[in-house]
């Protein structure tokens, strides 16, 4: 039965087991985490700035709490190829084969960005970001005294959404694929998108310039790398649309 033809119980229905579907790979994940959570807080624990500040438990539950995130964090990473796959399954019927094809291909490239932005906060912005706080508190005249609490919060607060930022080549080139957004409607608003992520840029990074610009230059530099890829998926767009109308016309003329 075609998505199109099922009723709302129907799609309820399906909602359900797709959601029962990733529920179990997310359990799942969360057992394979727990194997995985600790060399990976050693890991994160092992900056270059954090040679000489020791991390300190301010409550009992601290080292608790540090490992479920980590854990949950490692599940949700493990889990979003299949939540992608599972969104993508959901809306497929409603697009045409070309358009199927197009879009289930870029799940592993989303997975693969996300992965990317993740990685060049932590190795490039986030050391900047430790590195201004610490001199900013040595200015002060003030001893840092961190908590591993507070430390790991603010890592994720860096780094997560610089994840689903790094999204941006796909979720354009998806939308101008599906014929929502052109090439040229993106080069129209250029300017406001530039603003637009300035303005993100400032919020997410500490009040010094160069932090600033090691933010701003590579989301200037995504959304126009968003611009040439969705000029690629705008022409393939056309050919599947003057494809499909040429067959709509057979068909009718067969028809008649």
């Amino acid at each position: 039965m075609n998505s199109k033809d099922l009723t709302v119980i129907e799609h309820i229905e399906e909602i359900r087991k797709r959601l029962w579907l990733v529920a179990i790979v997310f359990i799942l994940g969360i057992v394979g985490s727990f194997f995985l959570a600790k060399p990976l807080i050693h890991f994160l624990q092992a900056n270059e700035q954090m040679e000489n500040l020791p991390l300190n438990v301010f409550q009992v539950t601290d080292p608790v709490m540090i490992y479920l995130k980590v854990i949950l964090f490692l599940a949700f990473v493990i889990t979003s190829p299949v939540i992608l796959y599972q969104l993508w399954s959901f809306v497929s019927p409603g697009l045409h084969e070309t358009e199927r094809r197009a879009t289930l291909s870029y799940i592993p490239y989303s997975f693969i960005l996300f992965l990317a932005g993740i990685s060049f906060s932590y190795f490039v912005l986030f050391p900047f970001v430790m590195k201004f706080m610490i001199t900013l508190a040595g200015d002060l005249g003030v001893t840092p005294l961190i908590g591993i609490n507070d430390y790991f919060n603010f890592l994720f607060q860096i780094t997560l959404p610089f994840g689903v930022i790094f999204q941006l080549p796909v979720a354009l080139l998806f939308f101008t694929r599906l014929g929502f957004i052109t090439p040229m409607m993106m080069v129209k608003v250029r300017k406001y998108a530039y603003f637009g992520l300035f303005t993100i840029a400032a919020f997410i990074t500490p009040p010094d310039i160069m932090s600033h610009l090691l933010v701003t230059v590579p989301l200037l530099i995504l959304y126009e790398i968003s611009i040439a890829i969705s000029k690629i998926g705008y022409r393939k767009y056309l050919k599947a649309e003057q494809k499909r109308q040429i067959e709509e016309q057979q068909e009718s003329l067969q028809s008649n």
